[in-house]
C-alpha cells in the first residue's frame, strides 16, 4: 500500500470509527469522571493517545480542503517524588487538495511537533498546575507542501487550574528554524491556546479554547475557535473518550482557510493500576 493509500486508510478510519464504537459503548455505567477531567489537563499523570480528525475549506483562490489525523500521544515520565516529565507529540497524517494556490493532490505525513514539559508532580496549594520545557519541529514531511522543511526549537510552558468540574488555562510556545532547507522560509510562529472546559458528574466534557497561532516573518495570524464535546466510556475495561466539534475561522491569511470546520475522534486511555 503506498502511502496516499495509507492516508486515506487512516483519515477514514478516524472518522467512522468513533462513531461506531460509540454506538457499542453507551451501556458502560463506570464513573469516569475523574479520567474525563484528567484529559482536560494536557500534563495529567496519564498515558493517553488521541486520534483527531480534522476538516477545513476555504484555502485561497480556488476553495481549497484539507483533512488531516493528529495522533497525539501523551507519555508522562516520574523523574523522582516531586517532578514528572510529560512528552506530548503530534504527528499529522494530512491529504489536502488545491491548498497552496492551484496545486492539486497531496497526501502524506506532516511535520512533527514534540513538546517536553517538566511539571511538579502536586499542584500547588492555589491548586494551580504548571508546565515548562522545550518544544521540537521535526522536518518529517514526506511532500514539501505537507511541511516547512525546517528543523525547529523553542519553549512551551502549560498552567492551568481545576476546580468543580472546571478547568481554565493557558498552553503556549514559540518554534524558531535553526537548520533545514536553505530554500524554504524562515519559521518563527507563536501559538497560543487559552481553554476552559466543564465535565460532569456523568463524564460529559464541554470544552471552549483557541489554537492561535501568529507567523512572525508573514506577520499574519490565524485564530480558530474550537467547541468540543466528548464522552468518556468504557468498553471491554478499555477506557475511550470519543468527541466532536466545530470551529470558525475568526481570523487567516489570505491562503485560508475560513468559515467552519469540524473535528472528530477517539483518545485511548492508560491510566496506572
Amino acid at each position: 500500500m503506498d502511502i496516499r493509500s495509507t492516508t486515506r486508510v487512516l483519515l477514514v478510519a478516524a472518522f467512522v470509527f468513533p462513531a461506531l464504537l460509540f454506538s457499542g459503548a453507551a451501556s458502560a455505567q463506570d464513573d469516569t469522571q475523574e479520567l474525563a477531567k484528567k484529559l482536560s489537563n494536557p500534563i495529567a499523570s496519564l498515558i493517553s493517545v488521541p486520534f483527531q480528525f480534522n476538516y477545513d475549506s476555504g484555502y485561497g483562490p480556488n476553495d481549497g480542503e484539507k483533512a488531516y489525523v493528529n495522533i497525539q500521544p501523551v507519555i508522562p515520565v516520574s523523574l523522582n517524588a516531586d517532578w514528572n516529565m510529560i512528552s506530548r507529540t503530534i504527528l499529522p497524517v494530512i491529504w489536502q487538495n488545491d491548498v497552496a494556490g492551484p496545486s492539486g493532490e497531496q497526501s502524506g505525513l506532516g511535520d512533527i511537533t514534540q513538546s517536553l514539559f517538566f511539571s511538579p508532580s502536586k499542584p500547588t496549594e492555589s491548586g494551580i498546575v504548571w508546565g515548562v520545557g522545550p518544544v521540537f519541529l521535526v522536518p518529517t514531511a514526506t511532500d514539501d507542501l505537507l511541511g516547512g522543511g525546517k528543523w525547529g526549537a523553542g519553549p512551551t510552558a502549560v498552567v492551568l487550574k481545576q476546580s468543580h468540574g472546571w478547568t481554565v488555562g493557558m498552553l503556549a510556545n514559540h518554534i524558531w528554524s535553526f537548520a533545514g532547507d536553505s530554500d524554504r522560509n524562515d519559521i518563527s510562529s507563536t501559538f497560543l491556546q487559552p481553554f476552559v472546559s466543564y465535565t460532569t458528574k456523568d463524564a460529559w466534557t464541554f470544552t471552549l479554547n483557541t489554537e492561535s497561532s501568529y507567523n512572525w516573518e508573514a506577520e499574519t495570524w490565524s485564530v480558530p475557535i474550537n467547541f468540543q464535546i466528548a464522552k468518556l466510556v468504557v468498553v471491554d475495561k478499555q477506557p475511550i473518550s470519543l468527541f466532536a466539534g466545530v470551529r470558525y475561522w475568526a481570523e487567516s491569511p489570505d491562503s485560508g482557510p475560513d468559515g467552519f470546520g469540524f473535528r472528530t475522534g477517539i483518545t485511548l486511555l492508560f491510566p496506572k493500576k
